[in-house]
């Protein structure tokens, strides 16, 4: 384990907890850990990707940003996993929504991240990769979600290399197989901790339907997504 800050990541060991959730913004990452961890330390403020450390119900718990797409959660979840101890990573991201039952602000956890993204392809395999959330953190988060009364919205979303997609069919195609969302992270997530050994999890708020043309503000998507906030937190709290 490293004890020397790396080139991404200011902390040292001890430093960030054993569960951490990360979400794209920092700004959000901060919003968390000002309304919901206690003794609130901040470990990184390195290209402002800002990570704090503070206790839930007594329970060490960290929040991090992540940044947007698979290059930037790739390089802060793989140091998190393999450089800092940590055990699980719940991401907690907005998406747009894409199945005909997905509604604006529902609660959706990635159970599998397809993707377009070729970030596999630096392991060699001999097949196409299927990326999955850990299962004992994906139960948990359903639980927890029936406990606060919300119904999560659980199946494969999709994680995009492109925003912008120059294929003005590529989401219809995505619904025709079932996904049910679609975002820029969970894939190499999963196959970061899976590559590691460790446990992810994606929770993901709907921010707008791309279909439908409805969607939240900036704003909203920053301070709005406490549902899916406090489900993470009740599983970060069980590890």
């Amino acid at each position: 384990m490293a004890t020397t800050p790396t080139p991404h990541n200011g902390a040292i060991e001890g430093d960030i907890a054993k569960t951490v959730l990360m979400p794209g913004d920092p700004l959000r990452a901060k919003f968390i850990a000002d309304t919901y961890l206690e003794d609130v330390r901040c470990f990184n403020t390195v290209r402002n990707m800002l990570g704090y450390t503070g206790t839930y119900q007594g329970v060490p718990v960290s929040v991090m940003g992540g940044g947007m797409g698979m290059p930037s959660i790739g390089i802060y979840s793989y140091e998190l996993f393999n450089f800092y101890g940590v055990e699980s990573i719940i991401r907690v991201g907005s998406a747009g929504g894409i199945a005909d039952e997905v509604k604006v602000r529902d609660v959706v956890a990635g159970m599998g991240a397809c993707t377009n993204s070729n970030y596999a392809h630096q392991y060699q395999l001999p097949g196409t990769y299927a990326p999955i959330a850990s299962f004992d953190l994906l139960e948990r988060a359903v639980a927890a979600g029936r406990d606060q009364g919300v119904e999560l919205k659980v199946g494969n979303v999709l994680s995009s290399d492109t925003f912008y997609d120059d294929n003005d069919q590529a989401t219809v195609s995505w619904q025709k197989m079932g996904v049910l969302a679609v975002e820029m992270e969970a894939a190499a997530l999963y196959m970061n901790a899976a590559r590691a050994n460790k446990k992810a999890l994606c929770l993901l708020t709907i921010s707008d339907l791309p279909l439908k043309g409805e969607s939240l503000s900036a704003e909203e998507r920053q301070t709005s997504f406490t549902q899916m906030m406090e489900i993470a937190l009740a599983v970060a709290i069980q590890e």
